[in-house]
């Protein structure tokens, strides 16, 4: 008998439930790279949609492009100038653009609190699919503007308010989805590497938005919304909530140990022979692991229990019973901080890149891609070193620590030249995205399947919408900020960044000083603590 090809032999050493874990993976990574690919236009096109006038209706043009501006054919009307799209077109240029990153943010702040309480009350599927279907529908809209020559304010601010809303739909879900799917053994290196796609959609946000942004920036809002729609029919389609519904093991059957959240907490996963004698009081899903599936009787086999997680029939967690879990609250508070940082590059390092380095509004989306590329490389970084240490807050506190003086340096070392600029925005990348990956994603799902819950699983979207919809909010006020601030000099700008990492790190002090007072220092000895 001739032996299989290598290529064969790989695929079948993994199994059933692997190869669905590694889909599912992928999925909710692409699902959620796309919502971030069509957020990210607005930061690329604001160099468009304003150019540098002097007094006067004089023009003075920082950038040198015969495409830099360029409205649809017979479309030119008298509200249109060559400083930019109007309104956009005036000294208050800042602010307005300021007013629309506020408009999305805000509404997305809001909607995030009542998002995950609806999420655990609707099947993740239907949901995020409508989500992705609308957020594509309003993206597109604000592109539109270009096409039919709008230049009403109220347009694209009303358009940033329904996206916000709707965009909301989607980080509950995939979170509630990969956290059904993955245990809490090497979460944070897991997620770290999951939640890269926040940083991928953003680079393939900028370079489709950059591609058009000069010539027709009205597609650089199209396109992506075509994009994040088709992803939606792809959700409908492929996507599968939870592993049970297929019957799979939520975790691999086998022995590992875990780490349970920011207070500390360790559990081993034991393997346990049930029998038709002991296996009377198992929840439906551990009988339907260990049923035959045909008579539905129970034979003799190993699992691992994980007890706890099940929830099986529970109610959705009330939004003050999720606040009332040990960490939700300080964490969410150090997120609002760390996002407002993180939000304030992604709406406007663009912008920011043009008016000190002086490039075009497509060098300068392309530029700013490398802060997501150390983003990546930050959020993996928190994640391996949390799960070696087993200390999510002090990692996230260390982070916090060194990026408060980097932020500075970026200030003053990005005025010096282009290769400056590349190192200080790949370092700044890593250290602001690092704390924000890691409490978004791992922190967020340790929290959420809490020892306290009792097994109530169902309160991982909610426990999620709160420390994001916190985290929100820090979003919405930053780049308004910014827009308010950078009038007077970007040198401000950096100083109010500086000051939210700082307070972020603050924050965290009470639950990094637990950590620090455990039992030992190591792994090892830590899982011999107990809170008591």
């Amino acid at each position: 008998m001739a032996s299989l090809p290598t290529g064969i032999r790989l695929i079948t050493s993994f199994t059933r439930d692997q190869w669905y874990r590694a889909f599912i993976f992928i999925l909710t990574f692409l699902l959620y790279a796309s919502f971030h690919l069509s957020r990210k236009p607005i930061s690329i096109v604001k160099g468009e949609l304003h150019k540098h006038c002097a007094s006067h209706g004089k023009v003075k043009l920082n950038i040198v492009n015969e495409n830099a501006f360029r409205a649809p054919a017979g479309k030119i009307s008298d509200n249109e100038t060559h400083c930019g799209w109007a309104p956009f077109d005036k000294k208050n240029y800042q602010q307005l653009l300021g007013a629309l990153d506020y408009s999305f943010l805000c509404a997305y702040a809001i909607g995030m609190y009542l998002s995950g309480i609806i999420g655990e009350r609707l099947p993740i599927r239907y949901y995020l699919t409508f989500g992705m279907f609308a957020s594509g529908a309003f993206t597109a809209l604000f592109g539109l503007g270009y096409f039919y020559n709008i230049h009403n304010f109220g347009f694209y601010v009303i358009t940033q308010i329904a996206n916000g809303l709707v965009q909301t739909t989607g980080w509950p879900s995939v979170v509630t989805c990969i956290g059904n799917w993955f245990g809490k053994g090497r979460r944070g290196l897991i997620m770290g590497i999951w939640n890269s796609h926040t940083s991928v959609g953003n680079i393939l946000g900028s370079l489709i938005a950059g591609y058009w942004v000069s010539t027709c920036w009205g597609l650089s809002f199209v396109v992506p919304g075509i994009i994040i729609a088709s992803m939606g029919t792809v959700c409908f389609l492929f996507l599968i909530e939870h592993p049970r519904d297929i019957k799979c093991s939520s975790t691999p059957l086998i022995s590992s140990k875990s780490y349970e959240n920011g207070t500390n907490r360790f559990r081993v996963q034991k393997q346990i022979l049930y029998t038709k004698d002991n296996s009377k009081n198992l929840d439906p899903e551990i009988q339907s692991l260990l049923s035959d599936g045909e008579n539905g009787t129970i034979q003799p086999k190993f699992v691992t229990v994980l007890h706890g997680d099940g929830g099986n029939g529970m109610a959705a967690i009330s939004f003050l019973g999720a606040l009332r879990i040990p960490g939700v609250i300080e964490f969410s508070l150090c997120l609002l901080f760390a996002k407002l940082v993180s939000y304030t590059f992604l709406f406007w390092l663009p912008l920011y890149i043009t008016n000190v380095d002086h490039f075009d509004a497509k060098k300068a989306g392309d530029l700013s891609t490398l802060f997501d590329v150390g983003g990546i490389i930050g959020g993996i970084l928190a994640g391996v070193i949390s799960d070696r240490l087993g200390k999510r807050a002090s990692t996230c506190g260390l982070m916090l620590l060194l990026a408060a003086p980097t932020l500075y340096m970026f200030s003053m070392v990005s005025k010096m030249g282009l290769e400056a600029t590349i190192v200080m925005l790949l370092i700044s990348g890593a250290l602001v995205n690092g704390p924000y990956a890691l409490i978004t994603t791992a922190v967020s799902a340790d929290l959420g399947t809490h020892k306290s819950l009792k097994g109530n699983s169902k309160a991982l979207s909610t426990v999620t919408a709160i420390i994001d919809g916190t985290g929100s909010v820090g979003a919405a006020l930053g780049p308004l900020l910014a827009g308010l601030i950078s009038p007077s000099g970007w040198n401000n700008v950096f100083y109010m960044l500086m000051v939210a990492d700082a307070t972020a790190l603050l924050f965290l002090l009470r639950l990094i000083q637990k950590e620090l007072c455990c039992t030992g220092s190591m792994p090892g000895e830590q899982r011999q603590f107990k809170e008591h």
